[in-house]
């Protein structure tokens, strides 16, 4: 099996490049910037994806049996869309590349929740309504996989929800930081239901959407990419607790919380701060709830490997190795 996974130095895709290593199978990464785990250099080759003619030499010398486009420009802190080429002539230019690969069986775009505003809940793949560049170039990914990929390639849609785990960075990585430093402040009263996903259980479902074999099941699809059971965002605060042994979470008003927000907007507007702890628009998405519908990756994944809890001490053990 030749694996290639694009965006592989990424927090997904490093956990991918793993996943496919330790199925013994044959991996490439061709991203722009160094794996992020040193023991991946093998597998990297430096590549922009928007350069067609260089991807399609590389992925034409591999001719991979499938293909997991993970690479993407992620932050939300771009003014225009063309801040957000990797995504949208990103996806235009792996679509090139694997047109005329004889034995591709198939691939995998990932995409994002954030082709609609959160907390809403779209009827149908087709419903879009994206609130930042971010999350609008993401949606003019799935219309060029749609428009130029139907008919001539195998291919699947996954949209990535809230992922943590083994090689994150913000604003997880942040989360397991402050609870470890008690520094989270959970509302009191507010109960949170989010759709987020142990990463090792996403390269897992990723794995199974890839081998599975009816393809009425996953081609064309559009699949939210998260664990089943959404998490209730106090309760894992007090996981991540408990694990790092230290008292659980503060709970306090939502009016403290909205003050303590509005000096982090005041902070990071006067460049004070470029990252703080607490703003209006985190505020605003502490206190969303975003739930999906993951019937259909269940029915294709089956049981996944790793729970709650498993998932919150594999994190913490990694963060405590890491340094």
């Amino acid at each position: 099996m030749k694996v290639l996974v694009t965006g592989g130095s990424g927090f997904v895709g490093t956990n991918l490049i793993d996943y496919y290593n330790r199925a013994g199978c044959d991996v490439v990464n061709i991203d722009i910037v160094a794996p992020r785990n040193p023991s991946h250099h093998r597998y990297w080759r430096r590549l922009d994806i928007r350069d067609e003619d260089a991807l399609c030499n590389v992925v034409g010398d591999f001719s991979p049996n499938l293909i997991l486009h993970m690479a993407a420009r992620t932050d939300l802190n771009g003014l225009s869309l063309d801040d957000y080429s990797a995504n949208t002539d990103g996806v235009l230019a792996i679509i090139k590349a694997a047109r005329n690969l004889p034995d591709l069986r198939r691939l995998l775009f990932a995409s994002s929740m954030l082709v609609c505003a959160l907390g809403y809940s779209p009827i149908n793949d087709l419903d879009y309504c994206p609130t930042t560049r971010y999350g609008e170039s993401k949606m003019m990914g799935e219309q060029y996989i749609r428009k130029m990929a139907t008919g001539c390639l195998p291919w699947t849609i996954v949209r990535p929800t809230s992922l943590w785990g083994p090689w994150f960075a913000v604003p997880y990585r942040t989360f397991f930081d402050s609870v470890a430093k008690r520094r989270y402040m959970h509302p009191k009263g507010h109960k949170v239901l989010r759709s987020y996903g142990f990463v090792l259980n996403s390269a897992y479902q990723l794995s199974r959407i890839a081998s599975c074999e009816d393809p009425d099941l996953v081609e064309g699809k559009t699949l939210y990419l998260s664990d089943y059971q959404p998490i209730e965002l106090l309760q894992w605060a007090r996981v991540i607790s408990e694990r790092f042994c230290v008292p659980p979470p503060r709970e306090v008003s939502l009016g403290l919380l909205k003050c303590v927000a509005s000096l982090g907007d005041i902070l990071k507007q006067t460049g004070l701060a470029h990252n703080p702890p607490l703003t209006s628009f985190r505020l605003r998405n502490l206190l969303t709830n975003a739930v999906f519908d993951t019937r259909l990756l269940e029915a294709i994944s089956g049981t996944l490997p790793y729970g709650l809890e498993q998932g919150v001490a594999t994190t913490i053990e990694w963060i405590q190795s890491s340094g």
